[in-house]
């Protein structure tokens, strides 16, 4: 039975890459789908994604023949089935819109997710939840029981097998220890504004200072507060007869559009780690 794949690799650049990676895969039995390459001149880093069809080897065969062929180039690489839905977890606190907007697109078969579980500081969302018969976990968070809080979280995370944790307006800042245990699967959106504001209520001091564009920012999670890797931006023109809940609801839409479209590319396979920067082939 023929079986769809999707590989992504980094090494250093070299001539005859692609030559070399596609007459791998025709060995190997494999139609080439779709591909796209980049070369990043400024770390001499060669980055690519392939989807193809293969029918001769099984997973385990190809990535023990992927490991021989990968080694020579110094390949950084991973290969996955392309049927196989992301297996998702969703944390958030008491602004529902990204959860909300997450849920509908993974039951209406936008996303490639498998969305087992959503972790909560507050009970605002079970019922929510309950509606799309995903459990729903509250674990409070406060100064003193932080530590533990952060690991029943992360034992909810492994004990689902989660490749994947989107924190839709998670309120509470991960410490560098879980933020190191999720680096590179932990994907987050924030306001970004132009001036950028800060603390609470972003969209009031926006409207204050008269903003004419608001925006959002989805990344990746590191230990360095909302400095991870950009995956998308977007923005949202603004004017002075705009209110405070204007801002607030044209926010929270691009809020929304932004995290999705990190969320489907990521488990698309289609963005790649470049240092404190990524490569995202759409």
């Amino acid at each position: 039975m023929t079986q769809a794949y999707i590989l992504t690799l980094s090494c250093p650049d070299r001539l005859g890459l692609v030559h070399a990676v596609s007459g791998f895969l025709l060995e190997q039995g494999g139609n080439i789908e779709e591909a796209a390459q980049y070369n990043d001149h400024d770390t001499g880093l060669f980055f690519m994604r392939l989807q193809f069809a293969c029918d001769r080897h099984d997973a385990a065969a190809l990535r023990e023949r992927l490991t021989a062929f990968a080694e020579p180039f110094q390949m950084h690489w991973h290969l996955h089935a392309a049927c196989e839905p992301v297996k998702t977890v969703i944390m958030v606190s008491r602004e529902g819109h990204c959860l909300n907007d997450l849920l509908f697109r993974w039951k209406s078969g936008l996303l490639p997710v498998q969305i087992s579980a959503i972790i909560s500081n507050h009970r605002d969302f079970y019922q929510l939840a309950a509606s799309y018969n995903v459990p729903f976990h509250h674990i409070p968070v406060n100064k003193d029981n932080k530590a533990q809080a952060e690991a029943r979280q992360f034992e909810i995370i492994q004990q689902e097998g989660a490749e994947l944790v989107v924190l839709a307006r998670y309120m509470q800042v991960l410490s560098d220890d879980l933020c190191r245990k999720l680096s590179g699967r932990a994907i987050n959106i924030h306001h970004s504004f132009l001036p950028s504001f800060k603390g609470a209520k972003p969209y009031y001091q926006a409207h204050d200072r008269g903003v004419k564009l608001i925006g959002a920012t989805a990344h990746y999670v590191t230990a360095d507060l909302d400095e991870g890797p950009i995956i998308e931006q977007d923005v949202a023109r603004a004017d002075h007869t705009d209110t405070v809940e204007d801002l607030t609801a044209r926010g929270r839409d691009t809020e929304s559009q932004v995290l999705a479209r990190a969320v489907k590319w990521h488990t698309e396979r289609r963005v790649l780690l470049n240092g404190h920067k990524t490569v995202v082939f759409r």
